[in-house]
């Protein structure tokens, strides 16, 4: 698999990872895990293009990119709206997360593939770049979201982290789990 092939699967991955992450149930929890499955994204396309990464950096790349997170919040707090609240903002919010996902995928392999670094992005031209990645992602979130075999991925996934976090695997148990659950998908 060629380099940019092995990054579009690698995003493709992220970006059903984040819709199951935009499902979160408790606002706020929704949108920093959403966060953390993009620093991941960025971490793995520097490692696929043979560049350093630094996550204080990757942070920093992450809030200028998703400067429009004020909408995402706003479908985060929706969920505490008892009843219809959390399927109107889960809903809103898996898309716009996977969206928005899709977007910083593009613009960082975009920004690897022509020979950047973690220290050269010109945030300006980016941020121009996730805006047009951003409204292709809604779609490519949205064909993701209507996947079966994907919601199937996304319980499973829920279910691995739920083990990792009352210490019944590991980190890196939970890795090669992910890992071996979105190749497929």
């Amino acid at each position: 698999m060629s380099t940019a092939a092995t990054a579009d699967h690698v995003i493709r991955q992220h970006v059903y990872w984040s819709i199951g992450a935009g499902l979160v149930p408790v606002p706020i929890a929704d949108f920093v895990a959403v966060t953390a499955v993009q620093l991941d994204l960025i971490r793995q396309l520097c490692t696929i293009y043979g560049v350093s990464y630094e996550e204080g950096t990757g942070k920093v790349w992450v809030g200028a990119l998703t400067g429009g997170a004020v909408a995402r919040l706003g479908a985060s707090a929706i969920k505490a709206i008892p009843g219809i609240g959390t399927l109107l903002g889960g809903v809103s919010m898996s898309i716009a997360s996977g969206a928005s996902t899709y977007a910083v995928g593009q613009v960082v392999k975009a920004h690897l593939a022509s020979g950047g670094t973690m220290a050269n992005l010109n945030v300006e031209a980016a941020k121009s770049k996730y805006a047009n990645e951003y409204e292709k992602g809604k779609d490519v979130a949205k064909q993701a979201s209507e996947n079966k075999e994907a919601g199937d991925v996304f319980e499973k996934l829920q279910k691995l982290g739920d083990l990792r976090d009352k210490g019944v695997i590991t980190e890196k148990e939970f890795e090669e789990k992910k890992a071996q659950l979105l190749k497929d998908v």
